[in-house]
């Protein structure tokens, strides 16, 4: 009888430990892509040492620091306004899509991306990389820069990261409003596509969520 009592036992115990596998979930991986926060209907402002600099307004904000490299992900668009010293709007960038690489410090908008600023400029792309660690603005994809006095085409642009130097090359177009004038006297046509100006875009942030 004994033999029949362990061969039964083991029978037992074999069942036993089948049946629990087929409850046992597959463990979760820390690096999966699963996002740390998620947040709707966002109006953040965004400080830099000290100062209100700009404003970030989306419909939703996805941070995720398990992806790797770790990103901000505005996956419904990004509206962000620059302030002045006295909270006076400045200039504003506007995209379909935007992700910022935090360790990086790196910005790329995509879609429909619009820069205005109070001077009057205008930059219209459908991407734009904003290093924040180089200070530059730069696209691969045809831009075209709207100023006061010319107007601007090419594949290619590179700028600071206030818009006060920038370069368009293999360029489509570079004219003077109003009219050529005369080639030989005018400086702007002479000139490099890079001119100054005033206004600033932020530095590095650092966000603070308002409600």
């Amino acid at each position: 009888m004994k033999p029949k009592f362990h061969i039964f036992a083991l029978a037992f115990a074999a069942a036993a430990c089948q049946e629990g596998r087929e409850h046992t979930a597959p463990a979760v991986n820390p690096r999966d892509s699963v996002s740390m926060m998620v947040s709707y209907g966002v109006n953040t402002l965004v400080s830099d040492s000290g100062m209100m600099k700009y404003r970030i307004v989306a419909e939703c904000w996805e941070v995720n620091q398990a992806r790797n490299p770790s990103r901000w992900i505005f996956e419904k668009g990004l509206f962000l306004e620059q302030f002045d010293e006295k909270f006076h709007v400045e200039a504003y960038i506007q995209c379909d899509t935007a992700y910022y690489f935090d360790q990086k410090k790196l910005w790329e908008l995509r879609g429909r991306v619009r820069i205005r600023t109070i001077d009057g400029l205008r930059f219209a792309s459908e991407e734009l990389y904003w290093d924040q660690n180089k200070h530059e603005l730069y696209s691969y994809k045809y831009s075209r820069l709207v100023t006061p006095d010319r107007e601007m085409e090419g594949t290619y642009f590179l700028s600071d990261e206030r818009m006060t130097h920038y370069t368009i090359t293999n360029s489509k177009g570079s004219f003077v409003k109003g009219g050529m004038g005369n080639a030989e006297g005018d400086s702007i046509l002479a000139a490099p596509d890079t001119v100054k100006a005033k206004k600033r875009l932020p530095t590095t942030p650092s966000a603070k969520k308002t409600q």
